[in-house]
């Protein structure tokens, strides 16, 4: 390959296959998006796709809100479906997150998002499946769900090749080439290939990517592991997706009774070598889910086990994702770590990035999330005494 690109982005994630559709889309001429196996091979394409804008800064949470409109909105602009499911999310609270819980509430009604507390009277009417032994209180949004992710990045590499972008899977990317304090393109294995800016949305192998021009990354890749049940026919079940800080477990439905499953935080976040990981998951993981899952949610005792697995998670600091340029290093972009906010991010972030890149157009907040946060000591903070909210 000798072309040159006006950008090219590493990585068909959801994040990167955003950037690319709305760096084309946004009018830059030459865009190619490289991916080293298919998109969504990564973290997306076994994300659980919860899509909830409960968060603890207004940034995230605005950001999944425009999310949720980009995929409503999908099949009118880009002719693909995201998968979205207005089901409906719901927040299991501990006592001790009552507080926090209701602070985040009102911060995200001054957004203007619709969210709630579940009157206790409510909360046994509509979820008949439900052991609220501990659960101080249940925080619900009409506007959560799922998506589907391998179909939402999928769509969005559709549309960018629909609009004459150039699209390389199975295409590793090597290195990025440097001159000095400029990243002047790619190396594959046909050749080194010039850019005017590269964007790093390499997820879980970033680190190893920005590593190869001696660009500094602070960035873990750890295992997250994740189940899928199936509910008897003969039971109530829940038909909306959960986050329970009770129990620490999430669940999300799949259709045909069956759901996704896995452990929230507080739990341990093992590191291991992205290209060398055990991807299937642990026994004793499987087990511990299920204890939980059939204790609060006693409709899946006796539940079938489907499927069970690892993927990995690119995690930042403070779990905030790294987006935008650094000062000192032009031609270079970093759009990863997502945390595991990844998924519910990725659209919007995907189409503010494209504007930063093409019309140096960037709000205050967002610009926030560049990697110079890390020098300036500037981290984030979540209203729950951590950065995971």
């Amino acid at each position: 390959m000798s072309q040159t690109y006006d950008a090219i982005v590493v990585g068909a994630g959801i994040t990167g296959a955003s950037t690319a559709y709305h760096l084309k889309r946004g009018g830059m001429d030459k865009v190619a998006l490289f991916e080293r196996r298919r998109p969504a091979a990564g973290g997306t394409g076994k994300s659980a796709a919860i899509v909830r804008q409960h968060y603890s800064t207004a940034l995230l949470a605005r950001l999944t809100q425009e999310s949720i409109g980009m995929f409503r909105d999908m099949p009118d602009e880009i002719g693909a479906d995201s998968g979205y499911v207005r089901s409906g999310w719901c927040f299991l609270v501990p006592k001790p997150m009552i507080a926090a819980a209701g602070a985040n509430v009102e911060l995200l009604q001054s957004c203007g998002i619709d969210t709630r507390f579940l009157e206790p009277g409510e909360i046994a009417d509509r979820m008949p499946w439900l052991n609220p032994h501990d659960v101080a209180g249940v925080v619900y949004e009409p506007e959560g769900g799922y998506a589907d992710p391998v179909r939402t990045t999928e769509a969005y590499v559709k549309g960018f090749g629909d609009i004459g972008g150039s699209l390389h899977v199975n295409t590793p990317v090597r290195a990025l080439l440097r001159a000095g304090d400029s990243v002047t393109g790619i190396l594959t294995d046909d050749g080194p290939i010039e850019a005017g800016c590269v964007v790093n949305a390499a997820g879980p192998w970033s680190k190893h990517l920005a590593e190869s021009a001696e660009i500094e990354l602070d960035l873990r890749s750890v295992r997250e592991q994740d189940t899928v049940w199936e509910a008897r026919s003969d039971r109530p079940i829940p038909e909306i997706s959960i986050s329970n800080a009770v129990d620490a477990i999430y669940l999300r439905p799949l259709g045909q009774r069956r759901f996704v499953v896995g452990r929230g935080f507080p739990k341990d976040y093992i590191d291991v070598d992205p290209y060398n990981y055990k991807e299937t998951a642990d026994e004793d993981f499987v087990s511990d889910v299920q204890t939980r899952l059939e204790h609060r949610f006693p409709p899946f005792a006796g539940a079938r086990r489907i499927d069970s697995y690892a993927a990995l998670y690119d995690v930042t600091p403070d779990w905030y994702p790294f987006i935008g340029p650094r000062s000192g290093l032009s031609g270079y972009c970093d759009a990863c770590g997502g945390s595991g906010h990844g998924f519910k991010i990725g659209a919007a972030i995907g189409r503010r990035l494209a504007r930063w890149i093409s019309e140096n157009d960037v709000d205050e907040d967002f610009a926030r999330l560049s990697y110079d946060r890390v020098a300036a000591n500037e981290p984030f903070v979540g209203a729950y005494g951590g950065n995971r909210a």
